[in-house]
């Protein structure tokens, strides 16, 4: 089953309807540089963090320029697993892996997926989104499925399928792509940083239902 994370998550009410909704883990936005509705304070990052139920995993989502802000970021937040997006190199990762003793996750470009292999066993998990001019992700933009399955496969990492992704296209990506997971932000929301419950919850269901082609054989 296609597990689901719920992304930019700013308060504790869409914390709870994601986690109500079967959500296996939670996207909790902060200290990055570019301008997004979903970024919450260092406070309000902690504070979800430490409302984030057992067996749901926090992830606090950043792009620290320098890992060693990033590992400041974790030990005042204590999430469960960080997300990076930007450039940082494999041999920062695995630098980094070692002093936040958590679950590491890195973003990957879609439209640079074939970078992914540098990254391997290096991180826990690759996150293969449509990111924008500022290296950001949610964007709302899906982009070639069929090539991230092909990069998929020749992996090892999970990948998770980040972009774009509404209760509409979800069902359709996790049979195209068979990903670890998948991840939305934008896709559920009401508003930018305010999630609809009722997206959510169809998000959820549709992602963990959804009957992958090796599912369909007799």
């Amino acid at each position: 089953m296609t597990r689901v994370k719920v992304c930019g998550l700013t308060n504790e009410a869409d914390l709870a309807a994601a986690v109500d909704a079967g959500a296996d883990a939670v996207g909790i936005i902060c200290d990055v540089p570019v301008e997004t509705p979903r970024e919450v304070s260092l406070e309000q990052a902690t504070k979800l963090a430490a409302a984030t139920p057992p067996f749901v995993t926090s992830v606090l989502v950043t792009m620290a320029d320098d890992p060693a802000d990033a590992v400041e970021l974790v030990e005042a937040v204590e999430p469960d697993a960080l997300q990076l997006h930007g450039g940082a190199s494999p041999d920062e990762l695995a630098s980094l892996r070692t002093d936040v003793d958590i679950e590491l996750l890195l973003a990957i470009d879609a439209d640079d997926v074939t970078s992914a292999e540098a990254y391997d066993g290096v991180v826990d998990g690759l996150i293969v989104d449509t990111a924008g001019e500022d290296g950001g992700g949610g964007t709302g933009r899906t982009h070639d499925w069929d090539r991230t399955r092909e990069a998929a496969a020749a992996l090892e990492s999970p990948v998770i399928l980040a972009g774009g992704l509404t209760p509409a296209n979800v069902a359709d990506a996790v049979r195209t792509v068979e990903p670890f997971a998948v991840d939305v932000a934008s896709g559920v929301e009401k508003r930018g940083g305010v999630k609809d419950v009722d997206a959510v919850q169809s998000f959820v269901t549709r992602a963990k239902t959804a009957r992958r082609p090796a599912e369909l054989e007799p």
